[in-house]
């Protein structure tokens, strides 16, 4: 078996010197060619543009292999503000990338508060900032946005581990803190005014970031996101997907512990009705468990009745809010009609509906109201 395995190696071997013998004699052969049928500003014509188009080629490649639905090309100003890359996380071997918009006049002078937006799986951070709309909705805020990037190696799907509470997915949070950390220092943000939004497995890590750290953040924000901790491997995932999961008993305990009475922060949540991939029951579960997680029994909770609002030819949403003395401390916006995507993005992109109202505008109104 071992000879038999040493030959193969070898032919394999022999072949592939021999191919590439062939193709630089080729190369060769072709270059001689067309010095004598062509000028020498025509060759280098001809050597650039086939530069040019094998770097589009690999470009295109990549993209394609990158994991990501609807892959789009680094995100550019086409206003005022820029945008940066940088990584950040836990160390050299606990690290993510990030994009980042810094809208024009903010300074260290003049710092922002920040929103942190969290894609979904299949989406990365270029792909996530077209689907909100990003840019532009910061410049209108005037709020600093940061897009951390999940990678292939971190989850294939490049999900968010929301799913593993206790290992994996406290481990991608307590990174994605240290990341948030890092910006803070780095920009002119106000670490006092810190929010987080995610979409699907975003929405729950999302979550996730508020219930580790709660006195971190003003206000947190899922669209269409399961509910973290309730559970503990990508089967159990699927099922609170469904809606046929939620935290049990122990993982509220737990929860109740490690808060020691911190208040959480408002919760805004938005959900499709006719989301297939993500049940709309674990938007009502998310609302139950932030109610639940209440430090003081005592409070005064007032419920408010459901209403429907409409914009113009846009879906219609149906918006309920738990109120805790007074302030709104949990409010969920259910959109008739709309999917597994993020309402109000553009059509050409995957997960993103443009019939639904701007989901991005009506996170930084709540945020902007703390």
């Amino acid at each position: 078996m071992g000879r038999r395995g040493g030959s193969t190696a070898r032919l394999w071997t022999a072949l592939g010197k021999t191919a590439t013998r062939q193709a630089r004699r080729m190369g060769r052969e072709m270059t001689r060619a067309i010095n004598k049928s062509v000028t020498k500003p025509m060759t280098e014509a001809i050597v650039r543009n086939a530069v040019k188009q094998s770097s589009a080629v690999t470009k295109a490649t990549q993209r394609a292999l990158s994991g990501v639905a609807s892959p789009v090309p680094p995100p550019l100003s086409r206003g005022s503000g820029r945008w940066e890359e940088g990584v950040g996380g836990l160390g050299p071997l606990a690290q993510r990338n990030y994009r980042i918009f810094i809208p024009a006049g903010v300074t260290a002078r003049r710092r922002a508060p920040m929103l942190v937006l969290l894609h979904g799986c299949g989406q990365d951070a270029a792909s996530f900032a077209t689907v909100t709309r990003a840019a532009t909705a910061a410049r209108e805020a005037g709020c600093v946005v940061l897009l951390p990037e999940q990678s292939s190696q971190g989850n294939a799907q490049r999900c968010w581990n929301w799913f593993r509470p206790a290992t994996r997915g406290s481990a991608e949070a307590a990174l994605l803190m240290a990341m948030i950390d890092h910006v803070c220092d780095r920009y002119p943000v106000r670490p006092d005014r810190v929010s987080v939004m995610g979409l699907s497995a975003g929405g729950a890590m999302a979550m996730m970031l508020g219930l580790r750290y709660p006195d971190r953040f003003i206000a947190v924000s899922s669209h269409a996101g399961a509910v973290p901790y309730s559970a503990g491997n990508t089967a159990q995932a699927g099922a609170a997907m469904r809606g046929s999961r939620v935290p049990d008993a122990a993982a509220r305990q737990a929860l109740r512990l490690w808060l020691a009475g911190r208040p959480l922060p408002p919760l805004l949540l938005l959900h499709g009705d006719r989301d297939s991939v993500v049940s709309l029951e674990n938007a009502m579960t998310a609302a139950r468990l932030w109610l639940d997680l209440l430090p003081d029994p005592s409070v005064r909770l007032v419920v408010s009745g459901a209403r429907r609002v409409q914009r113009g030819q846009r879906l219609p949403a149906e918006v309920s809010d738990w109120l805790v003395d007074g302030e709104i401390f949990v409010r969920l916006v259910r959109i008739e009609g709309l999917g597994h995507a993020w309402s109000g993005g553009p059509a050409a992109q995957a997960f993103s509906d443009p019939r639904g109202p701007d989901a991005l505008r009506i996170a930084l109104r709540f945020f902007g109201d703390r």
